[in-house]
């Protein structure tokens, strides 16, 4: 058969560039991905076997062999895995195309260092091996197929792909190593290279060398040995060998579960947040084995969402060996050890809270996750919360739940909260001054899911959380706002001034209400009772649903303000209507403005404050 050219998806170019044209100070790291590789391919039959024992007929025990050969200045990884066959071969190689090559585009810095530890997280840690060879070859046959391949590239924008017949089940992938990284051929460097990134490797690593087959790792399941037995370093090792990450894990869970229900989990909490943990179609990454075979890496069911950044190996003896898909969608073994490893997870960060310092590390990166367990989980709710971590009007540091109520006035009786979308526009917000100036401090919440986790979980040790803008929230029961700033206009000053604003601004607001909880600002914008928060409202026209959820808002006026004192009086006696009009739309689109919304009518809005200030200078 005749040798075929392909380009490479563009995506893969960019990858190759960041790899050929950049040095790294761990080029190590390709032998890492490679034997990751190979490592999968061999779970993925041992898999397929289980149900197609046929692939496994002339087959003998699982192994991924090292061969470095210096005088041909090449350095061979061999596995009996899986293999590919042709079209895996062009999908796998030559495109990001289950990774989301857009996705991967996006988040290239031009960093070359941050850039290579997105190679292995996007699941192309493949092409690591430019870094080293400056040609690499990918001599591979499929399990149950006659006919093999080889695929050729320098790493210059194609590849080649050609029938070969000589090739055996599963992959060797030769790399023609560059002048500068001869010590991969070095027997000494590769055991080093193997026992620091690889030793973990269930499968055995045989060194072939100098006429000597050696295996250089331990080829024991990590997981299934005694926590006695296991180094820190050995876990930064795994860890780093599941997550393709460069850092160390922030949490690591080793434990054995016994009695009604046994397993093993090795479990990691990463140190920063992975590229796609917002990514609708995000994956639960534990891997589930059942008596150290591979099972899947996309049961969704051994975690809930709100943990869908915890990484891990869980091995149970509960399962059938030959458990299907299907099976593991309905069996109550994993709902059990599900709700186990919620328990100790959750018991760990409650262990790891008490150092502040280092917890509010987890939680700056994975908080916004974790609160979604307030919505979604509702039996855990509680231990959720103890965990949760909110800004506040108190200062700049995060606070709990627990310190929040400890600190609360016994005349307050709920837990007071602002939703919005940075701190900084909240710390301003009017709707906030009230609070301030009684001393009652509230919760400044900024992340998409604060908006839904108070629906669900509504009261925290006998407290109810509250919106500071709903309707039955009473400050003055906490202290009389008389107490700081003075008396209100009068009754029938109030009624005047509420009837010319209605007038004025028509549909354009809902209500109009004279209310206590400003004490600087003369106006502001708040929800009605029944409607969403105008954040909310704002993140629902983001997300295209403008229409469907645009509702007119209800303007409050602050009766002790100097603007809205001298505005009623000029209402009343009916002086300067003009003047009027003007202040009632200025401090109408001042009130949007505030609230992060856009002015109706920006030219007028200017041309209006420009008369005022030509009037008052």
């Amino acid at each position: 058969m005749t040798q075929e050219k392909h380009a490479f998806q563009a995506e893969v170019s960019q990858v190759l560039d960041i790899v050929v044209n950049a040095l790294y100070s761990h080029s190590e790291i390709f032998l890492r991905e490679l034997i990751s590789n190979a490592s999968d391919a061999c779970d993925k039959l041992r898999y397929a076997a289980l149900t197609h024992p046929d692939l496994m007929k002339e087959h003998g025990s699982f192994e991924i062999k090292l061969i470095p050969n210096k005088s041909e200045k090449t350095l061979s990884v061999i596995d009996n895995g899986i293999g590919m066959n042709k079209e895996e071969l062009i999908e796998d190689l030559g495109t990001i195309a289950k990774s989301g090559s857009a996705e991967f585009a996006k988040h290239l810095t031009g960093d070359a260092k941050k850039d290579l530890a997105l190679i292995g997280q996007f699941g192309v840690g493949f092409y690591s091996a430019f870094m080293v060879a400056d040609k690499v070859e990918v001599l591979t046959r499929k399990a149950g197929d006659k006919t093999g391949w080889l695929w050729c590239s320098s790493g210059k924008g194609e590849f080649t792909i050609e029938e070969e017949s000589k090739a055996v089940v599963g992959t060797k992938i030769t790399l023609h190593l560059k002048k500068d990284f001869m010590e991969y051929t070095d027997p000494m460097r590769l055991r080093y290279v193997i026992r620091q990134y690889s030793d973990h490797i269930s499968i055995p690593i045989i060194l072939d060398a100098d006429g000597k087959n050696e295996t250089i790792n331990s080829a024991s399941a990590l997981w299934t040995r005694p926590k006695s037995e296991i180094t820190e370093e050995q876990y930064r090792d795994f860890y780093r060998h599941l997550t393709h990450n460069f850092d160390e894990p922030w949490l690591t869970l080793h434990y054995t579960a016994e009695g009604v229900i046994e397993y093993r989990a090795l479990l990691f909490i990463p140190q920063k947040a992975p590229f796609d943990l917002f990514q609708p179609d995000k994956k639960h990454a534990l891997n589930l084995y059942v008596n150290r075979v591979f099972i899947s890496d996309e049961v969704t069911d051994l975690l809930p969402h709100y943990f869908r950044f915890v990484r891990g190996i869980i091995d149970t003896s509960e399962l059938p060996l030959n458990v299907s898909r299907e099976m593991l969608q309905h069996t109550p073994v994993l709902a059990k050890i599900k709700k186990g490893i919620v328990h100790r997870l959750l018991d760990e960060l409650k262990k790891k809270a008490t150092d502040k310092e280092n917890y509010e590390v987890f939680w700056r990166d994975f908080g916004i996750v974790f609160k979604e367990g307030l919505y979604e989980d509702q039996e855990n709710a509680k231990k959720i919360a103890d965990l949760c971590l909110f800004s506040s009007t108190k200062d700049d540091k995060l606070t709990s739940f627990a310190d929040y109520v400890a600190r609360m006035p016994k005349e307050q009786k709920n837990i007071y909260y602002l939703t919005g979308d940075d701190l900084a526009t909240l710390k301003n917000n009017p709707q906030l001054e009230g609070f301030t100036a009684r001393g009652i401090e509230v919760l400044l919440l900024t992340d998409p899911i604060d908006e839904f986790w108070p629906q669900m979980f509504t009261e925290y040790d006998g407290k109810k959380i509250r919106p500071i803008t709903h309707p039955d929230v009473d400050i003055d029961k906490v202290k009389a706002i008389e107490e700081i700033t003075g008396e209100s206009i009068e009754e029938n000053l109030q009624t005047v001034l509420i009837a010319k604003f209605k007038e004025v601004l028509g549909k354009e607001v809902n209500d109009i209400k004279i209310t206590n909880r400003l004490n600087k600002s003369p106006v502001a914008l708040v929800a009605g009772e029944g409607q969403m928060s105008i954040h909310l409202e704002r993140l629902m026209k983001q997300h295209g649903q403008a229409q469907a959820f645009a509702s007119n808002r209800t303007l409050e006026l602050n009766p002790r303000h100097p603007v809205i004192k001298k505005l009623a009086t000029a209402i009343f006696e009916k002086k300067e209507e003009a003047k009027v009009l003007d202040a009632i739309w200025v401090l109408y689109d001042q009130a949007r403005a505030i609230e992060g919304e856009p002015l109706r009518d920006p030219a007028g809005f200017i041309a209006k404050v420009n008369n005022f200030l030509e009037s008052g200078l």
